[in-house]
């Protein structure tokens, strides 16, 4: 079934009961649903995007992408930067808990992927106690309170010396580094891991995945190598009047204004280099699904994409970037949680829909590369799939062979129509099987010819096969 795919796009472009016993027990409280099991062994996939390791791990991403969501918010919003401790907020955010509980209730974030409107009173119950979208997507990205506090802390000190300074206009991690002490911090090794993690994502971003390559003739970027190693080795000080730290600012500017006429930029470029964007708008987009399900999206979507799109001016993202990064979150949380949610296949597939016209509407061959990258996975896993339909759907799952038909074949198309070298050597590879088996089957036909006397062999093989022709169609015939 799936090499028929293949063809066809290359080729033509209960409740239980329990028993009264008659004797008082002591009640206990309902237990909780049981998880859904998932359908099929648990199996991750690479990321298409690229690994950044052994240079930034996961929570290295995330921690990163949550001080760049926080200073991106706070320095686009219509009030100025201010620090309010976490004990004043409660009062705030419970007067504000039930106008975001009913903007939530009817998420048109949902509705354009088709996902089911759900709200369940466990959900209703921690929307109240978190009392504000700020709270649930700090709660989101596993970022404890301490850690969120000392983030809002030194971003207030970076805005007092850069009064008016867009977020995009300056390197976080070069201002983090400045405002920063190890007082900030439980203790010295945390200081040191922190401090670790930002010369990392300057060396990533400006370095191994730039938005812009270097002039082989710049010193910059080994002055660069040669003072994060140091820095990695023993720690550096930091502050405004080390001489340590002026360089470090002299080299990093150099770096991240610079711009592809030769002119210095006023927008920083060290976050939106490819694949290192990506991989931090990934984990603010994992940060939609709900901790506690991980199969359900939050009902609070619409208000947290919001606040993710305001990153979109410091790491390069944009709609058809966006469209392409969510297909694949909800796409890969599908498969890691055993494939029990139809849901998230099902708007992982209208998202694809998008895909297949922003890949018609540009040509800019970074973005194909990451679509090809992307969707030779999706479609690599259809294939195997459907090549062993009778080993994986059954009465059961039947309904979500439709969207993985559908997925492959949108997957295929846009493979084709981004002009893909890779898919064009495919597509040759597919025609000379084609020819191959043409001829087989005209040398079949002139063998047959001189051996008629196999009539009653065929008849059986002819009773088989229509046997097993009904036995499909009555499986699988509804798909």
């Amino acid at each position: 079934m799936a090499q028929i795919i293949r063809d066809r796009v290359f080729g033509s472009f209960g409740s239980r009961r329990h028993t009264k016993i008659p004797i008082q027990v002591p009640i206990e409280p309902e237990p909780e649903p049981e998880p859904i099991m998932p359908a099929y062994p648990v199996e991750d996939l690479p990321n298409p995007f690229g690994d950044l390791s052994p240079y930034l791990s996961d929570s290295d991403l995330r921690e990163t992408v949550y001080e760049i969501l926080v200073g991106a918010c706070r320095s686009s919003g219509p009030k100025p930067l201010t620090y309010t401790p976490q004990s004043e907020k409660t009062d705030r955010n419970s007067q504000s808990s039930l106008s975001t509980l009913q903007r939530s209730l009817t998420s048109s974030a949902k509705k354009a992927l088709g996902l089911k409107q759900t709200t369940s009173s466990r959900r209703l119950g921690s929307t109240k106690r978190s009392g504000s979208i700020w709270e649930l997507m700090r709660v989101q990205m596993r970022v404890s309170e301490q850690i969120d506090t000392r983030i809002r802390r030194a971003l207030l000190r970076v805005a007092a010396g850069q009064l008016g300074r867009k977020i995009e206009c300056m390197v976080l991690p070069l201002e983090l580094l400045q405002h920063f002490r190890s007082l900030d911090f439980p203790n010295q090794q945390e200081y040191e891991a922190w401090q670790r993690r930002n010369l990392k994502v300057l060396e990533v971003g400006l370095l191994l995945h730039p938005h812009m390559q270097s002039d082989r003739k710049d010193t910059a970027p080994q002055q660069l190598r040669k003072i994060i190693r140091g820095a990695l080795e023993k720690p550096m000080e930091t502050g405004k009047n080390t001489e340590t730290m002026q360089v470090l600012r002299s080299v990093v500017m150099s770096l991240a204004c610079r711009s592809f006429d030769g002119s210095v930029s006023d927008t920083c470029h060290w976050a939106d280099g490819f694949p290192l964007n990506l991989r931090l708008y990934q984990k603010l987009l994992e940060s939609c699904f709900d901790l506690n399900e991980e199969t359900s999206i939050i009902e609070e979507l619409d208000e947290v994409l919001e606040l993710i799109k305001k990153t979109w001016v410091v790491l390069g993202i944009n709609q058809i970037l966006h469209n392409l990064c969510f297909a694949w979150v909800l796409f890969h949380r599908y498969v890691t949680t055993g494939q029990v949610d139809n849901d998230l296949l099902f708007a992982s597939n209208n998202l694809l829909a998008e895909v297949q016209q922003d890949a018609n509407a540009t040509r800019d061959p970074s973005y194909l590369k990451i679509v090809s990258s992307t969707l030779n996975l999706i479609l690599g896993w259809t294939e195997k799939r459907l090549l062993a339909y009778r080993d994986v759907f059954n009465s059961g799952n039947i309904e979500s062979m439709q969207n993985i038909v559908s997925l492959g074949v949108l997957s295929a198309k846009v493979l084709v129509e981004d002009i893909s070298h890779e898919y064009r050597r495919k597509r040759k590879e597919v025609d000379v099987a084609c020819d191959r088996k043409l001829e087989n089957v005209g040398s079949s036909k002139r063998l047959s010819k001189s051996q008629k006397n196999h009539i009653p062999a065929l008849s059986v093989l002819a009773q088989d096969v229509s046997k097993l022709a009904f036995s499909e169609k009555e499986m699988y015939g509804q798909c």
